[in-house]
């Protein structure tokens, strides 16, 4: 492994992110949001990367979480921690770690493998994600997102999200801001519309005038007489 990317654990908790919001068709479970190390609670756990996904599709939704390793020791010793024996976080969890440090058949029940080579690039090769890799097949799909799915630790969840959310400000006034902005976005889409309308009876208002003063002046040059055509009973040339 002398090849392998000295990756430190902050890039890889990076890199997880990242992944955790690629949608199914680059082989990721498409969260719509996604952070790292985060507390659960006061003295829960601190996942390296959890994204949740809420799309309206319940097999899909839930909540992933990404444990990083980056030495054996590390990853060797996870499986002490409480909440590993307990539950913990995660209708789906995978273990990341660079480029072969560690082996799908050493992984607890359940749990995915992402590899992440020197290049930064992440290769599936276990869990709903490595299903993801190797078949188009929706039937497969949903099959792997089933027996991969468990119970996640709800509460801390909730306690993530919480926190989460308050710290962008005070809520209730960003919500407003954001009625505000889609009316004026709905009031302003209404008036180009009308805009739009109101030049296309222009450009068909000039265009009939054109017409009709095109139309008016060949009638014009119809009607008048040529200079060589001679009076009645007269000669042009006298």
């Amino acid at each position: 492994m002398g090849n392998v990317k000295e990756w430190t654990h902050a890039e890889l908790c990076a890199v997880a992110v990242k992944w955790l919001k690629r949608p199914n068709s680059n082989n990721g479970h498409g969260c719509h949001v996604a952070v790292s190390e985060v507390r659960s609670g006061w003295t829960g756990e601190i996942p390296d990367a959890i994204g949740f996904r809420q799309s309206g599709h319940p097999p899909s939704d839930g909540s992933v979480v990404v444990e990083v390793k980056v030495s054996r020791g590390d990853f060797l010793s996870d499986k002490k921690k409480p909440h590993r024996i307990e539950g913990g976080l995660g209708n789906w969890r995978y273990f990341m770690c660079p480029e072969g440090m560690i082996q799908p058949d050493e992984l607890p029940e359940g749990w995915g493998l992402l590899w992440v080579n020197a290049r930064g690039h992440v290769k599936p090769k276990a869990g709903f994600a490595r299903a993801l890799a190797d078949t188009r097949n929706y039937v497969n799909h949903q099959e792997a997102l089933a027996a991969n799915r468990q119970e996640s630790d709800w509460d801390g969840e909730k306690f993530i999200l919480v926190k989460l959310f308050s710290r962008i400000g005070d809520p209730e006034a960003m919500n407003l801001k954001l009625r505000e902005s889609l009316g004026e976005q709905s009031r302003l889409a209404q008036r180009c519309n009308s805009m739009q309308e109101e030049l296309r009876k222009l450009k068909l208002d000039l265009w009939t005038a054109k017409r009709r003063g095109s139309d008016d002046s060949s009638e014009n040059r119809g009607d008048r007489k040529s200079p060589l055509r001679p009076a009645a009973g007269g000669n042009p040339w006298t």
